[in-house]
């Protein structure tokens, strides 16, 4: 009753950290086309049936991570493969991200054959770090008033890992490894600036100083093409005749262009569950207890069934984010030490040791220095201190109940002792515990004498005559 119980309590905390960011993932309603803003344009989130042209609208809300790379570059191969649309639209407000996932956007944006006009709004939000380079990259670059973009620095990777060596077999300083990705990212954004015929030197600062600037400076040094409210304004600038964007031009009757709002489908959502730091760390750490559980106490398989789930999926999400193996190391160590600790009492040793390996191995799990990308340290020292009660109560309590005697079963009766109901020889009765049982012995037995149980066939004893020595 206990393995279901606890494997009920497993599905139970996996439910709950996999619903919990659902709940609370950030959902941006369509904006509003303010009164007379827009002479004859219909604003639409479903253009099914219609013939009027459409332009797709995808929503950057938050740091940028797997979850929100999946959701752009899948709609915008989604979108290139239709080709139907003049134009799509990206509205932009993030703190930044990983490297990773901006590359795997910048990417797609730099493919696609319908140009990508990025707008940072609403007034108040922010193209920071990760997307000041995605605002570089579009084909047209937009801000609504109240908005900045810059602070484009590298954040270092904190790694116990040491320094790469040189070509000298040095090891290569900090601040050497510092310039190395500062210079390599001052490359990147210069690149895209070039591009698009926008401001390098700028863009430079942004990244080696940690610059910023607000729309209207951006406007007023070419970091960006033009100042919009909304999307629905940055539809009616494009439309202007009079604006000449080498690489953005619609076509036709721009009046009826219809704006199409794609928000994140279930399957973005649900990247996004797993793959946020600390419900993947739950999910590692059910699978792997999960596990230990059903190995220790097989059974009835709840608990294994959840936790190679569990580790499956905490798998899957850390493989899309950086991932330091030498953290991973430490934690898969620290388990191991604390699973000894409930086996084997060491006086503490190895309950100690694998307590501190495994908060050490939790702190670096996740290399970037992106703080929307770390574990929680709350959840990492709680996590420790119930991973270690866990496994020296728990574990400990189970493993120490394999070792005990069978109490149950067939094999409580081998060995006891049995008294001859009537005399035979081959097969015949005895009295085991208050019940006739069948008996068969090879030699001749006296009623009332006292055998001992050597097999069980079936229902039939194979008894053996006990000495008075024997007795038990």
């Amino acid at each position: 009753m206990y393995r279901m119980i606890l494997g009920l309590v497993f599905i139970l905390v996996l439910l709950l950290s996999a619903a919990s960011p659902l709940a609370t993932e950030p959902q941006a309603a369509p904006p509003t086309a303010s009164q007379g803003s827009v002479k004859d344009l219909v604003l639409a989130t479903d253009t099914a049936g219609s013939t009027s042209p459409s332009i797709p609208v995808l929503t950057i809300d938050g740091a940028i991570g797997p979850a929100l790379s999946d959701y752009i570059v899948r709609n915008i191969r989604a979108i290139n493969l239709d080709n139907q649309a003049p134009a799509i639209f990206i509205t932009i407000d993030t703190p930044g991200g990983l490297s990773s996932s901006l590359r795997e956007i910048n990417q797609q944006i730099l493919s696609s054959k319908i140009p990508i006009a990025c707008l940072v709004y609403p007034s108040g939000a922010r193209a920071a770090s990760a997307g000041t380079y995605l605002l570089y990259a579009c084909h047209v670059a937009a801000m609504a008033t109240a908005t900045t973009i810059g602070a484009a620095t590298p954040v270092a990777i904190s790694s116990p890992l040491p320094n790469p060596v040189g070509k000298d077999h040095k090891p290569i300083p900090a601040s050497a490894m510092q310039n190395k990705i500062i210079n390599d990212a001052i490359a990147y954004i210069k690149s895209l600036a070039q591009l698009r015929k926008r401001n390098a030197i700028w863009a430079e600062l942004a990244v080696s100083e940690a610059a910023t600037l607000t729309a209207s400076e951006a406007l007023e040094k070419n970091v960006i093409n033009l100042i919009a409210q909304s999307p629905e304004q940055l539809l009616l600038k494009l439309s202007d005749p009079t604006l000449n964007f080498k690489d953005f031009k619609l076509a036709g009757n721009d009046a009826n262009i219809l704006l199409d709002y794609r928000f994140p489908d279930w399957r973005s959502q649900f990247i996004a569950a797993i793959t946020n730091p600390n419900i993947a760390y739950l999910l590692l750490m059910v699978g792997v207890y999960g596990l230990l559980l059903e190995v220790y106490s097989p059974g009835i398989g709840i608990a294994g069934i959840t936790g190679a789930m569990s580790l499956l999926l905490g798998m899957y999400a850390l493989q899309m984010l950086p991932l330091n193996f030498t953290g991973l190391g430490l934690m898969i160590l620290g388990i191991s030490l604390i699973s000894i600790e409930a086996m084997r009492p060491s006086f503490g040793v190895f309950g100690l040791g694998g307590t501190l390996a495994f908060i050490l191995g939790s702190i670096f799990l996740i290399d970037t220095g992106q703080q929307e990308f770390k574990i929680s340290r709350g959840l990492i020292f709680s996590t420790a201190v119930v991973s270690a009660s866990f496994s020296i109560f728990m574990l400990g309590y189970l493993w120490r109940n394999r070792a005990r005697q069978v109490v149950s079963g067939q094999r409580l009766i081998l060995d006891t002792t049995a008294r001859v109901i009537a005399d035979f020889q081959g097969t015949g009765q005895v009295c085991l515990g208050g019940e006739s049982w069948s008996a068969y012995s090879s030699e001749a037995l006296k009623k009332g004498q006292l055998v001992s149980v050597q097999e069980i066939r079936g229902l039939t004893l194979l008894v053996k005559r006990r000495s008075q020595g024997e007795m038990k």
